[in-house]
């Protein structure tokens, strides 16, 4: 068997084996096979596609590439969320906690930030000590003591994708769709993860920008979740606006704080029932979502999701007093509120320019490597569809020069677009797809 000719058997549109899959992948990550050779083979793939069980072949392939968590001694059938990427996004933060006070362990390895889209674990070391990166041997042994774990990649998962996703980033290769579906589910598995319930975001202010593309995306990963033997369910969710209010890692951390104790924005608590609903349905085998649903608004209104938060930020190093008072959360220096200049109601809020805005400001990374300030973002007081009176306050940036804050307000003014008649707001929910 020769790279070459699984690249033009590719190439001319047929579909590849498991054995071919596994001999790429296995002789591209021992370095066997050169890079040029890999990318040919990407923009094969980006012309021609996989079909699904070619991605599912892929998928494990690189999942076999590195090491695999088995969690099944500790939890019979372990859940794991994803989200495609959003602005204001601080779900997990909310969801993992309110499912593991329903009594299901949860264990999360999660990313940091680069791009427009923020990460999880920035926003976590927002506060004061919290430690993201842990052994495996910690990992497992929190996830039985506490029943979640919140942290960076402990181990070497799919070193294959890791190596391939770099070359993809330089050579025009991310968009295609099976490639991006192996990236996502290889990791999920390679983690020990027997369900997974995908929050696959469409809009604006999302990777997915059409409702269509975003359903295609997560068609494919149910399918080929079923494929491997595992139970995955997607949320086409909407991201034409910011999630909550606050766009920006203390910020948010904040509002996730305020909605762990009953409160925060209605939307944001509406999305976290929604996906912790079905997180902790998928983990109990059970079909009655508005029962799981209840269950995790209880955690939320009774103050147990709230605890095992705290009993999280604990076990990783991180100061308790912070989560018990917000107001000890890193601040910016230069805060201004910004009010509209005329009467009308919100037609659309450009999320993206939100986002690239709050990064601007220095929330988020241009680069790896890059210095994030937890302490800046913005606060956007409205929704869309909802009436405005000239004066009313529009948003709030949070900076530490005023020569930042002057762009940040600059760019936001632009991205709030009025009307004069009522428009209905895009749905929460598009469509929900499996298990």
């Amino acid at each position: 068997m020769r790279a070459i000719d699984i690249i033009i058997k590719k190439r001319d549109g047929e579909e590849l084996s498991r054995k071919e899959i596994d001999f790429f992948i296995e002789g591209f990550t021992r370095g066997e096979i050169p890079d040029y050779q890999a990318v040919a083979w990407a923009m094969a793939v980006y012309f021609q596609g996989m079909t699904p069980q070619e991605t599912t072949d892929l998928t494990l392939a690189l999942v076999a590439s590195g090491d695999q968590l088995d969690l099944t001694d500790i939890v019979p059938l372990s859940i794991d969320k994803h989200s495609t990427g959003g602005v204001g996004d601080k779900t997990t933060l909310v969801v993992l906690p309110a499912v593991a006070a329903c009594g299901v362990p949860v264990g999360k390895m999660s990313g940091r930030a680069l791009g427009f889209t923020g990460g999880t674990l920035d926003k976590m070391e927002s506060i004061l000590g919290y430690r993201a990166d842990i052994t495996t041997e910690q990992f497992l042994k929190q996830l039985r003591d506490i029943g979640m774990v919140l942290c960076s990649q402990t181990m070497d998962l799919a070193p294959a994708d890791g190596k391939l996703y770099a070359l993809r980033d330089v050579t025009g290769t991310v968009p295609p769709i099976p490639l991006i579906v192996s990236s996502v589910m290889s990791k999920k598995i390679a983690v020990g993860a027997a369900a997974v319930v995908l929050d696959v975001k469409a809009g604006v202010g999302a990777f997915m920008r059409t409702v269509e593309n975003a359903v295609e995306l997560a068609q494919l990963m149910v399918e080929v979740g079923r494929r491997a033997d595992r139970r995955v369910v997607a949320l086409i969710t909407d991201m034409n606006q910011p999630l909550g209010h606050a766009v920006g890692n203390a910020l948010e951390v904040r509002e996730a704080i305020e909605t762990l104790q009953g409160e925060g924005p209605q939307d944001f608590r509406e999305h976290c029932l929604l996906v912790a609903g079905h997180m902790l349905a998928l983990a109990k085998g059970s079909e009655d979502i508005q029962a799981s649903r209840k269950l995790i608004e209880g955690s939320l209104d009774n103050g147990s999701a709230f605890e095992k938060f705290k009993e999280l930020v604990a076990a990783q190093g991180g100061d308790v007093g912070v989560v018990e008072d917000p107001e000890r959360l890193a601040r910016a220096t230069v805060i201004e509120t910004v009010a509209a200049s005329q009467t009308g109601f919100v037609e659309g809020i450009h999320a993206q320019e939100v986002a690239l805005t709050t990064m601007g400001l220095g929330a988020g990374r241009a680069a790896k490597g890059d210095p994030i300030d937890h302490s800046v973002g913005v606060v956007v007081h409205r929704k869309i569809g909802d009436r405005v009176e000239r004066g009313d306050s529009l948003f709030t940036v949070h900076a530490n020069s005023k020569d930042q804050r002057d762009v940040a307000i600059k760019r936001l003014v632009q991205a709030f677009r009025f009307c004069d008649e009522h428009i209905q707001p895009p749905p929460h929910l598009y469509q929900v797809i499996g298990p």
